[in-house]
């Protein structure tokens, strides 16, 4: 199941992952769905039970540039066609379950040249440096499960909810 195109009206904001620079972050959008694409598929789910981690729903990482965490298989392509690196595999970086990724900092130090950095298929493509997108929509075009969302009118969304969360 493709992402939500329409996840900003059909989701609430239910985190923030912050970029520890202090000025970038990404919001996290849920609630997480429990019938797609990775809950059924056989390597992310062998993942998960190698490392003794429940699956559960995840929700959608970012707003213009959209990454539905339950709908990535960790393909991986994305990771690889981005010509401004706006993605990285997290747990490169933060070696937690994904769910703990919702308030998560991360320094944007991952893995985020090679499809094949990811630690295993739990791992999930981050858009750690959303701001950078220059809305080329390579990531769109090779993504297997149809997991990310580009929408550069999304920013005044995201702008909205920057005042909304504030106070």
């Amino acid at each position: 199941m493709p992402i939500d195109v329409e996840f900003p009206k059909n989701h609430n904001v239910i985190g923030k992952h912050k970029h520890a620079d202090k000025e970038h972050f990404h919001f996290v959008w849920g609630p997480g769905k429990d019938d797609v694409e990775s809950s059924t598929d056989e390597n992310v789910q062998n993942a998960y039970k190698k490392r003794g981690e429940e699956y559960v729903p995840l929700g959608i990482h970012g707003t213009f540039v959209a990454v539905d965490w339950d709908s990535c298989i960790s393909d991986g392509g994305c990771i690889e066609i981005c010509p401004v690196q706006v993605y990285q595999w997290y747990r490169t970086e933060n070696d937690v379950p994904a769910i703990q990724m919702v308030n998560a900092v991360s320094a944007g130090i991952g893995e985020s040249h090679q499809k094949e950095g990811r630690k295993d298929y739990t791992d999930k493509s981050d858009p750690i440096r959303e701001q950078d997108c220059i809305w080329c929509m390579a990531c769109v075009a090779v993504c297997p499960t149809q997991a990310i969302k580009i929408e550069q009118s999304n920013q005044k969304i995201h702008e909205e909810m920057i005042e909304k969360h504030a106070k």
